[in-house]
């Protein structure tokens, strides 16, 4: 997948969630394999809890709410 430079990639920092970056991307695991998106936001897990890794599937909020504890 081509790097056009009409202007940077935009990524979000989300406390206690994932890095959202503006697609399409490629992420290159520490394995070296190559993951693949052409939607137009994508969210790249950070917590590794995800099934679905590179992308996150929001195992992070089930994780957070039982470390809250009760209300």
């Amino acid at each position: 997948m081509p790097n056009t430079p009409e202007r940077p990639r935009r990524v979000r920092v989300q406390r206690n969630g994932p890095l959202l970056v503006e697609g399409p991307v490629e992420v290159v695991g520490e394995d070296g394999e190559v993951t693949v998106s052409n939607r137009f936001t994508v969210a790249v897990c950070t917590c590794r809890r995800s099934r679905t890794l590179p992308w996150c599937d929001t195992s992070h909020r089930c994780r957070d709410r039982h470390r809250a504890g009760p209300a």
